[in-house]
């Protein structure tokens, strides 16, 4: 049974049906909010948020509609709302970012932690609307179309700013890793000097 057909059920009064939907989408949500909202918790209850939306705006669900696209649309609007009753002291939040030094024989997987540690910062750092368009396409998997009919906007348009949201993001990468060098050493004659 299709996504559309399983919500025409529920929108009709068959809400069992809504069970399927948590199946097939509860994870891919989650990680949608947890890579936009920057916070594992909040993810989970936005989640549970996002379902109790689609019953309650279930008859909104038409005919020509996308599932796919009105859930993700709905999942955008609820972390809006979250972010929107939120104080700014609670949107900066205790992120865990540091990673544990490296043991002997550790350095490979050291390495790889901290790129995902700073790609993970990098995207925070990013614009929402700009870390939104990018885990849609990076991570979720969506097709342009898609993520057109998610945002509103059009094929091109989606093409052009998860272009310039990749350059984006690859410049605030590559300057959280020039930043973590904290020191760098200099000869200068025979001594070695910290800049």
């Amino acid at each position: 049974m299709t996504d559309e057909a399983l919500m025409f059920a529920v929108r009709d009064g068959d809400v069992a049906k809504l069970g399927t939907l948590f199946e097939r989408y509860h994870v891919a949500l989650f990680d949608f909010l947890n890579r936009t909202t920057g916070d594992r918790a909040a993810a989970e209850d936005l989640v549970q948020d996002v379902f109790v939306r689609i019953l309650k705006y279930r008859r909104t669900f038409r005919e020509d509609s996308c599932f796919e696209a009105w859930v993700f649309g709905i999942a955008r609007n609820a972390r809006t709302d979250h972010f929107r009753k939120r104080s700014p002291l609670e949107l900066l939040g205790d992120r865990d970012l540091d990673v544990v030094a490296p043991g002997p024989g550790q350095a490979q997987r050291f390495e790889a932690e901290r790129d995902t540690t700073r790609l993970k910062r990098a995207l925070m750092l990013m614009a929402d609307d700009k870390r939104e368009l990018l885990v849609l396409a990076r991570y979720q998997d969506m097709s342009y179309e898609r993520i057109g009919a998610v945002l509103g906007i059009e094929v091109g348009a989606v093409k052009v700013r998860v272009h310039r949201a990749v350059k984006e993001l690859r410049a605030i990468f590559l300057k959280l890793t020039d930043g973590d060098q904290t020191w760098n050493v200099k000869k200068s004659g025979t001594d070695l000097r910290i800049i």
